[in-house]
């Protein structure tokens, strides 16, 4: 997927001075929650917009988020699947001193900054302007106020967060180059859980003889289930020329969501057969006689 013709997103959201008008928040009476760190992903959102030829999709973005090793501090990696590809990293700091939270970015000030118990503040430097104030369930900034540091940060500025909302499995973000797409752009990410499980695989392939005995076993089996893939080898090592994809999507304009998993021709990236369970299912598996998987929910993704 190429970033929607991110270079020139970018170059809109770089000169825009305009405060876009936020989206409102679905509880408008809650507080702002505090965000679960693991990983998030909005395979979904992607897979919808595609399915309804849309001349603009959103950006296919995976966030991780993880303790800074300093009380109060959130470090962020926003990767964006794209040709080329873009990452961005930041540091949150989350300010309880006045009469609401309010989350201040920070950029990094050296290339390879300390991570976990190493975490150094004074390797960061805090983007005042650009804090996210919590109001109406939600994080926000104010995007005229914001701009103005955005040719000093460069490229990395477009996946800068200027609206942050956390509900349950969800993570919701407005980035500043989604000014480009609206008032109302923003990307929708699910927190990502990983499957575990076994994989027995016929040397035969799809035409293996019934009576063939020539099994391929993979014990160590791990998928995702925000559109993971998980490539299928012979004992050897070798690739069979066959994956497994582990997605939750909803069908029926979202009214029939589902757990599926599919068993995918690399070659042609056909998709051969597939098995749906409900969401929230521990279990899922498939056979297809040549090919039997199975696979549980392991624990939640760190």
């Amino acid at each position: 997927m190429k970033t929607f013709a991110f270079a020139a997103v970018l170059a809109l959201a770089l000169t825009a001075c305009q405060n876009m008008a936020p989206r409102p928040a679905a509880h408008a009476a809650a507080a702002a929650q505090r965000v679960v760190v693991g990983r998030y992903d909005n395979h979904e959102q992607v897979w919808q917009a595609r399915g309804q030829g849309k001349a603009i999709a959103p950006p296919h973005l995976r966030v991780t988020l993880e303790a800074a090793g300093k009380p109060g501090w959130t470090l962020w990696r926003i990767d964006l699947d794209g040709t080329p590809p873009m990452s961005a990293l930041w540091a949150l700091r989350e300010d309880s001193s006045g009469p609401a939270p309010v989350l201040v970015p920070h950029r990094a000030l050296v290339a390879a900054p300390a991570t976990g118990k190493a975490f150094d503040p004074a390797q960061w430097a805090a983007l005042d302007a650009c804090a996210l104030r919590s109001d109406a369930g939600r994080y926000a900034g104010d995007t005229a106020t914001c701009t103005v540091l955005a040719p000093g940060i460069g490229t990395d500025m477009a996946l800068l967060p200027l609206a942050i909302t956390h509900d349950g499995e969800w993570l919701r973000l407005r980035l500043y180059a989604d000014q480009a797409r609206g008032g109302d752009a923003r990307e929708d990410l699910r927190r990502i859980q990983l499957f575990t499980g076994w994989a027995a695989l016929n040397g035969g392939g799809p035409k293996a003889a019934a009576d063939s005995q020539d099994w391929h076993m993979d014990r160590a089996l791990q998928i995702e289930n925000e559109g993971g893939h998980y490539a299928l080898h012979w004992r050897d090592g070798s690739a069979s020329g066959y994956s497994l994809e582990l997605e939750r999507i909803a069908y029926q304009g979202g009214n029939v969501p589902v757990l599926k998993l599919a068993v995918i021709e690399d070659a042609s990236g056909q998709t051969l057969a597939y098995a749906w369970a409900n969401p929230e299912a521990n279990r899922i598996g498939i056979n297809l006689g040549w090919l039997q998987v199975g696979l549980e929910r392991a624990a939640a993704t760190p």
